[in-house]
């Protein structure tokens, strides 16, 4: 049977920008498995599989599993035969670490640059719902705090310095090949990428190298979804 993945659009259903979504999905194409992505709207997301209240969610048979690190530690435990997400627990607990690191350092910046974006990918009803919730958490209008990216941008891109000395020594933040650590940095990215053209990386940026090696993982699933114009 095929996975179910509950994954948020706008008004434009082709294009999924949700940093963690796109985590969901490239741990499902790392373990091989098939699924079929549910284009999922904000206003939508409380009404997922009886009331899950985030996404990503999959259903996989009769298990329902909310939360893109839940889904992945999942995936491994249910598929052990197929490529691992982690390497063990070891594994775990790094990638554990780089999700923190991720939603603390490179989330509130990378938010609040496609903030605008963002909004103008919803539908009028959702339009609403964004502008009202986000506001709320900025304490600003949309408007000022994407007035605001230019001066946050070089102290972004130093918050990056951990992956470029990590790949340094090695291709992937995973190691010789990609691991679900790799796959939360990229989702940030992606989540960028696929919302925003603001320019968030430098030309000769080891950062940008990777994610393009990322981006052209599974017959190049990162880039089925062209980048914003």
């Amino acid at each position: 049977m095929t996975i179910l993945l509950y994954d948020l659009v706008g008004k434009n259903v082709s294009r999924p920008f949700s940093p963690h979504c796109w985590k969901a999905r490239m741990a499902l194409a790392h373990k091989g498995l098939d699924f079929t992505a549910v284009p999922t709207r904000f206003l939508e997301v409380p009404h997922v599989e009886g009331g899950a209240k985030i996404v990503p969610v999959i259903r996989d048979g009769d298990k329902i599993v909310a939360d893109s690190f839940a889904i992945a530690v999942y995936l491994d435990d249910a598929y052990p035969e197929r490529p691992t997400l982690f390497g063990g627990e070891g594994g775990k607990a790094s990638a554990r670490f780089i999700e923190r690191w991720s939603q603390t350092q490179l989330h509130p910046f990378l938010g609040s640059v496609a903030l605008m974006d963002i909004y103008r990918l919803q539908d009028a009803e959702n339009m609403v719902y964004f502008r009202q919730s986000r506001e709320a958490r900025y304490g600003k209008p949309l408007e000022q705090v994407d007035a605001e990216r230019d001066e946050h941008l070089p102290a972004f891109r130093k918050r990056l310095d951990p992956v470029r000395e990590t790949l340094k020594y090695q291709p992937y933040i995973g190691g010789s090949s990609p691991l679900f650590t790799d796959y939360i940095v990229f989702g940030a990215l992606q989540w960028a990428r696929v919302s925003t053209s603001y320019p968030l990386l430098e030309d000769g940026d080891p950062v940008n190298a990777w994610f393009e090696r990322c981006l052209d993982l599974f017959d190049g699933l990162g880039r089925r979804v062209a980048a914003a114009a």
